[in-house]
């Protein structure tokens, strides 16, 4: 590790805790007593302003409401930064109403030269969403659901919700927000109905704390769940080819797990609802995806019929 990038990680490192030793840096980063002392010195120089304690357990600790000094990015981790922003580009992300600011703001961080990379890149990189003929084009489409920053900022606060979708309203304990398929999902626990729950966050008409005293656990919550997790009905050995095209996509809630040291085989478990339509047609279409390199230990009747039909319809 260079010594500018270890010393940014150690200045956020001794920030983060309200005291340290230079056995500590020495143990947490793997250098001698000499050099941490050194990097301590120069942190102290560029501004932090820490004290140290005399004494058998003597170390430093920084002082109250002090403010971290500003950290110095390496040229790499510049355009790491650039390019992760410029990939989230019609993703619908929350916060990101401001896109021209924080990269006018990210921009102004750096040197001429490295601007002049920066504009090149943007030039040269396209990614999914992007339009070719005009990259730099940010539209409406580039605003999430204007309901998914007030519930993450809901969320902050408290995981109970009393959500409402079109005139019903019922409590939930949410367990994650994710997105598939360009669409933001709230996966919850009805603490009416005492079950799983997803809901699209475009169906939400409004969100609040539920705010009822006597409220299941987070651990009681786990516990049912767990009671009531679905046995896997979908069981597939999946060779190199059909690892690849896994890896182009697959359903958030789908893992594998490799079977070799060399990750060319794979097996893969999960449950597939046959009673919800668009489940079992979206699991029908992906299987097919994942092509001919796949071997099928366990699936539900419905889902091979339905593989079935579609090569049927494929095969005039």
């Amino acid at each position: 590790m260079k010594k500018v990038e270890r010393i940014n990680i150690i200045m956020r490192y001794i920030n983060n805790r309200s005291h340290f030793t230079i056995t500590e840096i020495m143990r947490e980063f793997n250098i001698s007593r000499s050099t941490a002392i050194r990097d301590i010195r120069e942190i102290e120089a560029m501004g932090m302003p820490l004290v140290a304690e005399v004494g058998r357990d003597g170390g430093y600790f920084v002082m109250h409401n002090s403010v971290l000094p500003e950290v110095r990015f390496t040229n790499n981790e510049v355009k790491a930064l650039f390019i992760a922003f410029m990939a989230t580009r019609n993703q619908q992300l929350p916060y990101l109403k401001s896109r021209q600011s924080l990269a006018e703001k990210l921009l102004g961080l750096i040197s001429e030269n490295q601007q002049d990379e920066l504009v090149l890149l943007n030039q040269i990189l396209l990614f999914e969403g992007t339009n070719p003929h005009n990259p730099d084009l940010l539209d409406l489409s580039d605003l999430p659901h204007p309901m998914l920053e007030k519930l993450i900022q809901i969320l902050l606060m408290d995981s109970y919700l009393l959500i409402t979708v079109k005139e019903e309203s019922f409590p939930i304990y949410l367990l994650h927000l994710y997105r598939e398929k360009s669409v933001w999902l709230i996966e919850g626990y009805d603490l009416k109905e005492e079950k799983r729950r997803i809901i699209p966050v475009d169906n939400l008409t409004n969100i609040e704390i539920y705010s009822v005293k006597n409220r299941l656990s987070k651990k009681k919550i786990l516990e049912r769940l767990s009671k009531h997790e679905e046995v896997n009905n979908l069981v597939l050995e999946l060779g190199p080819k059909a690892i690849a095209q896994f890896k182009k996509y697959h359903p958030l809630k789908v893992s594998i797990s490799y079977t070799n040291p060399y990750q060319s085989t794979a097996i893969l478990k999960t449950f597939i609802n046959v009673n919800h339509s668009e489940e079992l047609t979206e699991m029908t279409n992906w299987l097919l995806f994942l092509g001919e390199d796949i071997k099928i230990r366990k699936v539900p009747e419905s889902v091979l019929e339905g593989i079935q039909e579609r090569l049927r319809s494929l095969c005039p």
